[in-house]
């Protein structure tokens, strides 16, 4: 009986995705929980692996290797051997015949990369074991490539030598498919939340003398500023439990925790892993958590669940020397938090006494539709508080 393959939903927000490529060739078994192509979905790409087994048919008119998919879309059937392939609802008998019968046209791109237009042959050329299974390792389609074996068999090195001169298009479209997530995720936030910044500044004095002690213990990792504001702000939330819920069109949703977004700078563009329950974790765990998916979101290794789920998000721009700036909110989510760069300032302390202090400025947008500004205020002086003593709000 045959299996349809659709699009799944890889987060509870997802609508659609970007086709990724068939990682398991058409008419080839498939074992359940073999993966059988990717999907990018919330700036991750993953595998989605077969519920079920069979041997897999591809529709005709299926997507390629970045089309826009939205969630339940059908790409393909599992089938029993010999089982014919049953028309499908986007596909006509006439559109299947048409399909197998007549040469494929494809853009591809030459070594100079410029844009030309071959037409390929559907007979299946010969390749051997090895070489298959690197390219469908590596999501190349092989049935129009020339090999340099004999009687023209595709060799390990010919799918070699096509993966090097289409790594840099691929990468670039990648990174394309990105941005368009960013951009719809943020001007969809600034059309469906009502948007108040605050701006205060702490005297971070204490928490960079707290960070040179981990730094001398021998620690390791020792945690960075934004580790540390992190569990900070977890702990301000429990405060503030208001701050760390969701809005949708029902009303305000209570979050199951306190699980914190942290923005990450990378070549493809801004991602934000979650660190779940960032309140319960010791510094020390989740500075070793943060790091981890630092690295695997830069070597866009995250998966999607690690992508989701967030309840608060933190971006900090201190680095960039960026005192105060305006953050996006995450929506649903109700707020995010600004980090600023930290300074060393004059400050006048009782009694009119100037000495220098470790300052830094905090940026708080918020959702008025969830919140009002006294509570949101009363939110970012409680993290001041912490800032200024973080060895207390650590210790209790």
């Amino acid at each position: 009986m045959a299996v349809e393959i659709t699009i799944p939903r890889l987060g509870w927000s997802m609508d659609e995705g970007t086709f990724g490529e068939w990682l398991i060739g058409d008419g080839e078994f498939v074992e359940p929980g073999d993966p059988i192509f990717t999907l990018e979905s919330e700036k991750s790409v993953q595998e989605i692996e077969s519920v079920d087994g069979g041997f897999l048919r591809l529709l005709p008119n299926g997507p390629q290797e970045g089309d826009t998919v939205t969630v339940g879309t059908l790409v393909g059937f599992l089938l029993e051997e010999n089982e014919e392939m049953p028309v499908a609802s986007n596909v006509s008998p006439e559109s299947s015949t048409a399909a197998q019968s007549r040469p494929a046209v494809a853009d591809v791109e030459d070594r100079t990369g410029t844009v030309v237009r071959t037409t390929a042959s559907r007979s299946t050329p010969a390749i051997s074991p090895r070489a298959k299974r690197l390219a469908n390792q590596l999501g190349i389609d092989w049935t129009g490539i020339d090999g340099s074996g004999k009687t023209g068999r595709i060799r390990e090195r010919d799918i070699v030598a096509v993966s090097q001169s289409t790594s840099a298009a691929t990468s670039s479209g990648r990174n394309g498919s990105v941005r368009s997530v960013i951009a719809n995720r943020m001007l969809r936030s600034s059309q469906n939340t009502a948007a108040v910044t605050l701006t205060s500044r702490a005297d971070a004095t204490n928490m960079v003398s707290l960070r040179q002690q981990f730094k001398a213990s021998g620690i390791h990792p020792v945690p960075a500023y934004h580790d540390i504001l992190m569990k900070l702000t977890g702990l301000a939330l429990r405060r503030h439990p208001i701050m760390n819920c969701l809005w949708s069109d029902g009303g305000i949703i209570q979050s199951d925790g306190i699980h914190i977004g942290f923005a990450v700078d990378t070549e493809a563009g801004l991602l934000v892993p979650v660190i779940t329950n960032a309140d319960q974790s010791s510094l020390s765990e989740l500075a070793t958590r943060s790091a981890s998916l630092i690295e695997r979101a830069r070597q866009r290794k995250c998966s999607a669940a690690e992508l989701t789920g967030g309840t608060f998000t933190i971006t900090n721009l201190g680095a960039f020397g960026i005192d105060a700036f305006t953050p996006i909110i995450n929506a649903p989510q109700t707020a995010i938090l600004g980090i600023g760069a930290i300074r060393r300032e004059p400050v006048v302390l009782d009694g009119d006494v100037i000495v220098a202090r470790d300052q830094i400025t905090l940026s708080l947008t918020f959702d008025h539709q969830v919140v009002d500004g006294a509570p949101a205020a009363a939110f970012l002086q409680t993290i001041c508080q912490a800032i200024e003593n973080p060895s207390a709000w650590l210790i209790a």
